[in-house]
Order: C-alpha cells, then sequence, then structure tokens
C-alpha cells in the first residue's frame, strides 16, 4: 500500500443471488423445488480507486449501480467476490444509524453502547461524553429513554456519537439530512473541521450539492463500473447529462406509445403527439395548436432541464378558417396540483396576436428558475376579450426539472414573448 493512501481497492467485484420465488420453509424447497430457481446479478464489475490520507471522495450514480455495495465492502458488512481492500487507520461509518441503540436504555447508556461498537473505550467514551451530549443538542433528554425520542432526536443522538469517535477513516451513506436545517448546517460544519483535521472521507449521496461541498473528488459509478473520475463539478455535469438524456429517450418512448393509443382510439387530431395520456383538450378549433414543444437553448426538442436552464415553449398554430386576432394563454402546474406560474401574449405584450394561416408563438425563459420536480403545461387560445374558447389543451405534457439539489430554484420567471 502506498504511504501517502489511507484506501485502495483492486478490481473489486461482487455478485448477489437474486432468487425469482424462494421458499421459506424447508418443506416449501423440497417439495417446490422451481420456486428455488435465482440469477446471478453483477453488482460491481471490477471498480479500482485510492483516496489519499485528509481526502474527501464522494460516491455518485443512479439507483442500483453498486455505490452503497462498495461502502459495505469498504466497512466489511460484506466480503467481495475478488479484488482486495486495503485500509489504513480506524475507521467510523454512518450507514446504519443507531445501529445497537436499545429503546428501554437512556439516551446516555446508548452513547457507551453506541461507541464501544465503533471501538472505543470506556476511558474514550467518557472523555467524549460531554462533546456527544451538547453536539446532539438533547441535554434536556438525554438520560429519557430512546424509545421516547422523536425520529430526529433518535438520528441526531446517533450522528453525534459517529461523528465524535475520531477515526481515521469516515464512510458516511446518505444521512446527512438529520434533524432540521440548523442542525443539517452544523453537521456539515462538523465534516469540514474533520476534514481540516486530516480525516478521510468517503462520502455516498444522491444529493450532488452535498458531496461539491466537502469532496475534492467525485466517481460516478454507472452499472458496476467506474464511469468518471475526477473534480466534482465536471463529474456532476458528465453524470447530469447523461441521466437528463436517458429521462428524455423514455420520455419520448412514453409519447411514441401515447401517440399510438390516440390512433387506435381514432383521436389522432384531437390529440396529437405532444399530448400526454393524461391531456384533456376542448374548444370550438376554429383556430387550434398543431404543435406544442419545449426546446433548449438550441433548439432540441427537451422535456428535462437542470434548474437555471433556458427554455423556450413554442405554440404552433393553424388557422383554417381565417380568425383575425387572438390570445394565447400557458400555466404551469406542480405535479400536486398548485398554479406556479401563468402568463399569457397580451399581458406580457400590450398587444393581441394578429393571426396568420399558419404561424408560431415563443416564449423564452433565459433562466428556468424551478426546482427539481415534475411540471404540468397548460396551453389555452381564445377571442380577445373573452368567449367561447378556440383551443384549450389541459396538460399537455410533463416538464421535468432534473436539478439532484444543486440550485433550488425561485418562483420568478423572466420570460420574452416572440412571434414567428
Amino acid at each position: 500500500m502506498k504511504p501517502e493512501n489511507a484506501i485502495e481497492v483492486r478490481d473489486l467485484k461482487k455478485s448477489f443471488k437474486v432468487y425469482f420465488d424462494k421458499g421459506n420453509s424447508l418443506k416449501e424447497k423440497a417439495i417446490h423445488k422451481k420456486r428455488n430457481r435465482y440469477e446471478i446479478r453483477e453488482v460491481l464489475k471490477g471498480i479500482s480507486f485510492e483516496v489519499k490520507k485528509g481526502e474527501a471522495i464522494g460516491l455518485i450514480g443512479h439507483n442500483g449501480c453498486g455505490k452503497s455495495t462498495t461502502l459495505k465492502l469498504l466497512t466489511k458488512i460484506i466480503y467481495p467476490d475478488s479484488g482486495s481492500i486495503d485500509m489504513c487507520g480506524r475507521v467510523s461509518s454512518l450507514i446504519e444509524l443507531g445501529a445497537g441503540f436499545h429503546p428501554d436504555m437512556s439516551g446516555r447508556e446508548n452513547i457507551y453502547t453506541n461507541a464501544a461498537i465503533f471501538g472505543l473505550s470506556k476511558k474514550e467514551i467518557d472523555e467524549r461524553l460531554d462533546d456527544i451530549i451538547r453536539f446532539s443538542e438533547l441535554e434536556e433528554y438525554i438520560d429519557n429513554p430512546v424509545r421516547t425520542y422523536s425520529s430526529g432526536m433518535y438520528m441526531r443522538l446517533a450522528f453525534s456519537v459517529a461523528i465524535n469517535v475520531n477515526a481515521e477513516i469516515l464512510l458516511i451513506d446518505e444521512i446527512l439530512a438529520v434533524g432540521d436545517v440548523n442542525f443539517q448546517e452544523k453537521c456539515f460544519d462538523k465534516l469540514k473541521d474533520i476534514k481540516r483535521a486530516g480525516t478521510t472521507i468517503v462520502i455516498v449521496s444522491h444529493s450532488l450539492d452535498q458531496v461539491e461541498r466537502i469532496c475534492d473528488r467525485s466517481y460516478w459509478i454507472d452499472e458496476g463500473e467506474i464511469r468518471a473520475e475526477g473534480d466534482p463539478i465536471s463529474v456532476h455535469e458528465a453524470y447530469l447529462t447523461a441521466m437528463n438524456q436517458s429521462m428524455q429517450e423514455r420520455l419520448e418512448k412514453e409519447d411514441a406509445e401515447v401517440m399510438e393509443q390516440h390512433k387506435k382510439l381514432g383521436q389522432a387530431r384531437l390529440m396529437p403527439v405532444f399530448c400526454s395520456d393524461i391531456a384533456e383538450r376542448k374548444g370550438t378549433f376554429d383556430v387550434e395548436f398543431s404543435d406544442i414543444k419545449a426546446l433548449n437553448s438550441i433548439g432540441e426538442k427537451k422535456r428535462t432541464f437542470h434548474s437555471g436552464e433556458a427554455v423556450r415553449l413554442r405554440f404552433a398554430y393553424k388557422n383554417p378558417n381565417h380568425v383575425p386576432q387572438a390570445n394565447i394563454k400557458f400555466s404551469l402546474y406542480r405535479d400536486d396540483g398548485i398554479l406556479v406560474y401563468e402568463n399569457n401574449y397580451e399581458f406580457a405584450t400590450g398587444k393581441v396576436l394578429d393571426l396568420k394561416d399558419e404561424g408560431e408563438v415563443n416564449v423564452e425563459f433565459p433562466t428556468f428558475g424551478y426546482a427539481k420536480g415534475t411540471y404540468l403545461l397548460n396551453a389555452v387560445m381564445y377571442p380577445p376579450g373573452g368567449g367561447e374558447v378556440f383551443d384549450e389543451i389541459n396538460n399537455v405534457f410533463k416538464i421535468t426539472v432534473f436539478s439532484e439539489e444543486r440550485a433550488m430554484g425561485v418562483y420568478l420567471l423572466e420570460n420574452h414573448w416572440e412571434e414567428a
């Protein structure tokens, strides 16, 4: 092992047996032998990496890619099929917070039990006891049984024990959302102090913002292999782009399936391809939408965006009855039905839209400042001054903001309307 390294992982492989329908009893296994069939699922396919002493790294990737399996191998909760792991120093893991806590014991008693699991002697625990209690902010409740704690209090106590072990290597798996906002910030500050003191840190997290705040490098694990490694922001941009593309392809596939359903039901005209399977359409159709798209900054049709990215909505129409004027309005709803934004051509430009036989209206958002989530688009075209709508489509399609918490977003949208 290199003297400057705290962790060396070499060609790590790990597989699991996944049973299709495993019998629970000996009788079931003997009678229904076919129920014991299984497949071998290869979770890690030979990953290798090194972590220097005092360095913090992040492991990122989609669910099931092998991040948590890697961390469990580092903690020796499970063992690899092949490959090697070399670690130098005392290891503390924040994977299963509160493992070893007894509900009928007090918080103070559980501190001794839990810290002993991490390898501390009674003398070492005595020296750290006041710091652990003070950090948890549970002085008033520390001698109460843990079963009387709320889930937040329980996690805070467990985190406080694990963070005060003074280990050389700290392994963290998706547990930084502990307690309220103030306590979370306190945890981040403590982790930064631990890092400055020279502790080596490995974090598994879906929150890229957390990784960027703490880590020096990131490893993107994809289908059991390391796909990229390096500066967190660069690696995360590549990861988000790939996830964005994957989601876009899934949505396009869903669009094609929806269009096929509309054709089978004879609704191809009323529900064109841009409409979702939950779309509702009505109106006189004297003027009607011929296409509605969401585009990115270079004009590509998209349905998934990062928070803060430029977005353009394009409303194309056809006017076979030569209607002279109309107004176009659109609305954005969260997937829980809450209206978050609404605007119309007349309000934005101070004039009504003079219609052609065919045309389009674009609405450009230089910064689409919404938080991670899914938003439904509604669109309506109606006569100036009111009256029966020409064309109204509710739930045209979903727009997904794929931010991974890197930008929380704001509910103030600057936009520009233009007629083409």
